[in-house]
């Protein structure tokens, strides 16, 4: 694998072993700087394991793996200064109150006096982005199950992270705290120049928020590209269907938009009932993990 500047995660042949079993198979990867990745893939593909090196929480069996250019296995706090993370859990400090942890965070981050590390959010500003500004002052043990996640979030970038990792961000939230949490992915990338890998089973989510997607299952990546890449490539061509004087047709088309516009440009107001089925991450999605499971032994992975 090639690797610049550019690039912020380079994973390279990772393997997990526990034991005598594999549970991540030569799994190789980039994320580019600014670029929001989403690591898909069905219960046990190994998708925490992979994130979990990543952070610095596992060690890996072999491969090579750097993060911000640092192998996460040998992280200094200065590195882990310029790295957020969002758990799928976790119920610490349930006396401490909103806004007041959020300032106490803060103040960690300005110990490092390293030029790298951004200066922490202001915690006012956290609470209001978050949603939170009428709990600012509630102790977090009272906040509800999505309140409580979206305060996760806020705490994943009180530092102004480079990298950010959010493990099943959006689970058990509610429609409206689910856009908040939209919102700020995309202000993030487009703002503040976070690279943003996360994992999740919302594929709709998936599809909305990724520039780049990577699918793994059993241990293993079986398809990286974009969301429209990968079903072309995958799921197959889009189905265009209309009607003209009364005869009903369809076209499948890799070309649908281009067709589509050729269609109207020839018989314009004849054409009615005109309809473009594209091919969805879901029909991609579907496909290949029907298709690894048929050819891959069952080994259950985390």
């Amino acid at each position: 694998m090639t690797t610049s500047d550019n690039v912020v995660v380079d994973v390279d042949g990772v393997r997990m072993r526990y034991g005598s079993v594999d549970v991540l198979h030569d799994v190789s990867f980039q994320v580019r700087r600014g670029e929001v990745l989403a690591l898909l893939g069905p219960n046990g593909a190994g998708k925490t394991t992979t994130i979990e090196i990543l952070e610095g929480f596992r060690t890996r069996s072999a491969g090579r793996a750097t993060v911000l250019g640092t192998d996460p296995a040998q992280a200094t706090e200065q590195w882990r200064a310029r790295v957020g993370i969002v758990l799928q859990s976790w119920r610490d400090h349930g006396n401490w109150r909103v806004r007041e942890l959020l300032a106490h965070l803060g103040s960690l981050y300005a110990c490092y006096s390293t030029e790298r590390i951004r200066r922490p959010r202001d915690p006012d500003e956290l609470v209001a982005v978050a949603g939170l500004t009428e709990f600012a002052d509630r102790k977090i043990r009272t906040l509800s199950g999505g309140q409580r996640r979206r305060l996760d979030m806020a705490i994943g970038i009180v530092g102004r992270p480079e990298l950010l990792f959010l493990d099943e961000p959006t689970a058990g939230l509610d429609p409206e705290a689910r856009q908040v949490f939209h919102d700020l992915v995309r202000r993030l990338g487009a703002q503040d120049d976070t690279t943003i890998l996360l994992t999740t089973h919302d594929l709709n989510e998936a599809e909305k928020l990724a520039d780049r997607i990577v699918i793994l299952d059993g241990g293993r990546i079986v398809a990286d590209g974009t969301a429209r890449e990968l079903a072309q490539r995958i799921a197959g061509e889009d189905e265009v269907r209309w009607i003209r004087d009364g005869e009903h047709f369809v076209r499948s088309t890799t070309r649908s938009t281009e067709f589509v516009r050729e269609l109207l440009g020839r018989y314009g107001d004849s054409v009615t009932e005109l309809e473009v089925r594209r091919a969805s991450l879901e029909d991609t999605y579907l496909a290949l993990v029907t298709k690894a499971e048929s050819a891959l032994p069952g080994t259950e992975v985390a």
